[in-house]
């Protein structure tokens, strides 16, 4: 069983089946813990090298995310595949990942 999979069986299990606008804000909070363990541990950007996240909090992130792409019927393995193609794509072409935003030469395969 894969980690969707799983995280689909828990929350049937506990029913705590939720629209998608809230496990998108649960997702935002939870990136917002992970953003937390990193300020706390470099003292506020003082010192980059100190940055750390526990396990926990990524778990907790990684849960709302798939949680979030179950409710929205996204397979989640199929969209990281796609984002990882789209990345190589622009290695390939840019020799970048970003996608260009912001500087006016986004092309159509990066919307």
């Amino acid at each position: 069983m894969d980690a969707q999979q799983r995280v689909a069986a828990f929350v049937a299990e506990h029913e705590m089946d939720a629209p998608p606008a809230f496990r998108l804000l649960d997702l935002a909070s939870e990136v917002g813990e992970l953003a937390k363990d990193a300020n706390e541990s470099s003292a506020y950007g003082a010192n980059p090298d100190e940055v750390s996240v526990t396990p926990d909090e990524i778990g907790d992130a990684l849960f709302a995310l798939l949680a979030l792409a179950t409710s929205l019927d996204v397979d989640a393995e199929a969209a990281l595949d796609e984002a990882l193609e789209k990345y190589e794509r622009r290695l390939d072409d840019r020799g970048e990942m970003s996608s260009g935003e912001g500087r006016g030469d986004r092309s159509e395969g990066d919307r």
